[in-house]
């Protein structure tokens, strides 16, 4: 009875636990990555504001931080004609499809303590990472047809 109890326990604690595909993409993402594209699936000139915070010139070229043994980062606009500096942020993985590599990735913006000022955040799609790049897609509703940003990231560490 003992050993099928302490089976049982095992079982719930591995089950609880994130996949081993999460897991690993945690293990690529962390680390020091360059914002370096972000695009639009329609052409267009179109003002963006970016997870509430800046325009597309802005983040393009910013520096980000992963840290996944907490889920937390930071990044850092760094444009002489932008609001500059240090914004902090935790971030969640969720697997949706492990066969088409798709996840929801949620990143909510905190102060420098790690305490969210608000009970917002931005739901986005981790549609591409390898060891050297990363791509998040927002998708969003334009004059009532479908809009997707996609945001380009480059491994500099």
């Amino acid at each position: 009875m003992k050993r099928i109890l302490l089976l049982l326990t095992i079982f719930c604690l591995l089950s609880c636990g994130a996949s081993k595909t999460v897991r690993n993409s945690k293990k690529v993402i962390k680390g020091n990555w360059t914002l370096n594209a972000i695009t639009y699936s329609k052409s267009g000139t179109y003002n963006v504001t970016l997870l509430n915070d800046a325009s597309k010139t802005c983040f393009e070229g910013s520096s980000w931080q992963f840290i996944p043994n907490n889920n937390t980062g930071v990044y850092t606009i760094n444009s002489l004609s932008c609001p500059e500096g240090d914004r902090n942020f935790i971030f969640t993985i969720d697997e949706v499809d492990e066969t088409t590599g798709l996840y929801d990735f949620l990143l909510k913006p905190t102060n420098e303590k790690g305490k969210s000022e608000t009970n917002s955040g931005f739901r986005l799609n981790l549609t591409a990472l390898t060891n050297t790049t990363m791509q998040w897609q927002q998708s969003l509703t334009v004059e009532g047809s479908p809009f997707i940003i996609s945001m380009n990231f480059i491994k500099t560490q």
